[in-house]
């Protein structure tokens, strides 16, 4: 792999074609979706986040940060066709939904 072009962040889910085009996502939490077997931002559209948190604590044998679902959050609204929101803006809606994760 070459070097790594920051990509414009997607202004709706149509124009995003590739995962670091989502709104709060960079390339770490890009290569995060990957390895949970998540190639393509419309691999998204339906997903559970809390799901998707699970299965990164799981595949990396260790317990991630709360801000992570937070973003998977924010990823997969986005991805339903939410507007763009910045990662904590979902912190409360998780607290409420999850509690201490």
């Amino acid at each position: 792999m070459g070097a790594t072009i920051k990509s414009p962040k997607a202004a709706s889910a149509a124009e995003c074609q590739v995962l670091e085009q989502l709104p709060n996502i960079g390339p770490s939490l890009a290569a995060d979706l990957r390895l949970i077997g998540i190639a393509h931002p419309k691999e998204l559209r339906g997903k559970d986040a809390f799901v998707l948190y699970q299965k990164l604590c799981a595949a990396t044998g260790q317990r991630h940060d709360p801000c992570v679902l937070d973003t998977f959050m924010a990823a997969t609204d986005f991805m339903g066709g939410a507007p763009a929101a910045p990662w904590w803006h979902y912190t409360a809606q998780r607290k409420a939904l999850f509690g201490q994760v």
